[in-house]
């Protein structure tokens, strides 16, 4: 994987969504094709051999790549999106994120037990929107349930807040603050 490439194309926009947060906005690596090529591959090559059956992605940008993953790993495509957004019967789980709360929710029927499962966003930070979507997966009791992130913050412990026998994988790690 080509780190200087991405690295190089990963914008940082300052004080947003608020005021100290230092937002890293992985849609100037989408925009590029030779980014968003690097980005796939990349993931590709990590879960090739994993016998992923769904790609579970979180709205929004965790639906960018991870959809294009479900495709290359021949799986199916699952949505966490925010309430109301999902027209079948859905389940919820509720969070708290470094500047608020949240809530996400799941088709009932869209994980079985046969499944194993990439749970997919943009970035790792406190954890909390991710720790709600694995906790959501996790009650449709597939087989398996990993956890990825196109960029990592370090410092900030996000990965502290998974239990200690989750899958957590990044493929960058960058300067949290």
């Amino acid at each position: 994987m080509n780190k200087d490439l991405l690295l190089s194309n990963l914008r940082n926009i300052p004080d947003f969504p608020i005021p100290g947060i230092q937002f890293k906005d992985v849609t100037s690596l989408f925009k590029k094709p030779e980014c968003l090529k690097e980005l796939n591959d990349a993931l590709y090559e990590l879960y090739k051999d994993c016998g992923i059956t769904k790609v579970v992605g979180i709205e929004s940008r965790g639906f960018v790549m991870g959809s294009a993953l479900a495709i290359r790993l021949n799986a199916g495509f699952v949505p966490i999106r925010k309430p109301g957004k999902l027209p079948a019967e859905t389940i919820s789980e509720s969070y708290s994120k470094e500047y608020g709360t949240d809530t996400i929710e799941i088709h009932k029927d869209a994980i079985d037990e046969n499944d194993v499962v990439l749970i997919h966003d943009d970035l790792l930070a406190t954890g909390g929107t991710m720790l709600a979507a694995y906790n959501l997966v996790k009650k449709l009791n597939p087989k398996n349930v990993m956890i990825n992130f196109l960029i990592e913050l370090d410092g900030l412990n996000g990965r502290a807040i998974f239990p200690e026998d989750a899958d957590v994988q990044s493929l960058l790690t960058v300067e949290g603050d």
